[in-house]
C-alpha cells in the first residue's frame, strides 16, 4: 500500500514557477514509476509526465516539455515536479500517482492517487 501527499501548489503569475513535492509512505515507493496528472472542471485527468522506478527515464506531454521537470528522491520517498514558464492553461488540478510502469499513461494502470493540489495561473 502507498499512500501520497502532494504539495506545493499556489497561485501564480503567468511566466512564474512552482515546484510540487509528491511525499510517499510505504516501503515499496521505489518499485513504482510515478507520475503527474492535472485535470480541471468537466474534463478528463491527463498525463503531465512521469518518471521510471530509478529516476533514469522521463517522460512528458508536449505541452510542458523543456518547462516542466519531474523528478524524484527515493531515499526520501518523494517526488517533485519543477514547473517554469507557468502559463494560464496550466492551472488545473495536479494530481501524484504511482504505476508500475513509466511509459503506460493510461489511468486504468494506475495503482495509487494522491488527493490533489491546485495550481491556479493568472495572467
Amino acid at each position: 500500500q502507498v499512500q501520497l501527499v502532494e504539495s506545493g501548489g499556489g497561485l501564480v503569475q503567468a511566466g512564474g514557477s512552482l515546484r510540487l513535492s509528491c511525499a510517499a509512505s510505504g516501503r515499496t515507493f521505489s518499485s513504482y514509476a510515478m507520475f503527474w496528472f492535472h485535470q480541471t472542471p468537466g474534463k478528463e485527468r491527463e498525463f503531465v509526465a512521469s518518471i521510471n522506478w530509478s529516476g533514469a527515464n522521463t517522460y512528458y506531454a508536449d505541452s510542458v516539455k523543456g518547462r516542466f521537470t519531474i523528478s524524484r528522491d527515493n531515499a526520501k520517498n518523494t517526488v517533485y515536479l519543477q514547473m517554469n514558464s507557468l502559463k494560464p492553461e496550466d492551472t488545473a488540478v495536479y494530481y501524484c500517482a504511482a504505476a508500475p510502469w513509466a511509459t503506460n499513461k493510461d489511468l486504468n494502470s494506475i495503482r495509487y492517487w494522491g488527493q490533489g493540489t491546485q495550481v491556479t495561473v493568472s495572467s
